[in-house]
């Protein structure tokens, strides 16, 4: 495991690179990965301008502030993402700013379909399912994984296979109204337990 997660390591790139390579992509008129297609063109479009709106809007709470500070030891934050995938727009720029909290916390970032090998080591539910989050000690031991969605989010998406079999459009633009009424709060709560449990449990 610690082979590939170096090896993706060192592919990897800045939340901002990434940025630039999906903004760039968009004016080429392509998406990230090896498969190219109109739907992931628009896709990609549309989560542009997503990431540029909630870079400036997303509000960091109190909580999320304090707990961020409390970590004192070096990590990675290694994501797995696609700038087609509309779950990755919604929630990479909100972790980008609780990273940016404490400079003990290196984000970085790899194209999913370039790091398969890493990314069949973290499935969810045996799918590919980004974006995920793989945090890491200096050591590239595994401190907590995040992903695809917030808590709140997967528990929708369960409850909806469970009563309709599989998501369909409606339900995928209903997440994203969700998405953008929850403003990123899911997922700091989120981090915020998850930091608790494990970063600062040792410390």
């Amino acid at each position: 495991m610690k082979k590939i997660i170096q090896e993706s390591l060192q592919k990897s790139i800045s939340y901002l690179e990434y940025r630039d390579l999906v903004h760039n992509l968009v004016i080429e008129g392509k998406a990230t990965g090896p498969e190219q297609s109109e739907d992931l063109t628009n896709y990609s479009v549309l989560n542009d301008r997503r990431m540029k709106r909630l870079d400036k809007t997303i509000k960091i709470s109190d909580e999320t502030n304090a707990t961020l500070k409390n970590i004192e030891v070096p990590q990675t934050w290694l994501v797995l993402t696609e700038g087609w995938c509309g779950d990755a727009a919604q929630n990479v720029p909100v972790i980008h700013k609780i990273a940016m909290l404490n400079n003990n916390i290196n984000l970085k970032m790899v194209l999913r379909d370039e790091n398969l090998a890493l990314m069949d080591l973290f499935l969810t539910n045996g799918g590919r399912a980004i974006p995920k989050l793989i945090a890491l000690d200096k050591d590239n031991n595994v401190l907590f994984t995040w992903g695809p969605r917030p808590t709140v989010a997967t528990k929708m998406v369960t409850d909806y296979k469970a009563e309709h079999g599989s998501l369909d459009a409606q339900f995928k633009e209903d997440l994203q109204v969700w998405y953008n009424k929850d403003k990123g709060q899911s997922v700091q709560e989120d981090f915020v337990t998850l930091i608790k449990s494990t970063t600062l449990k040792e410390a």
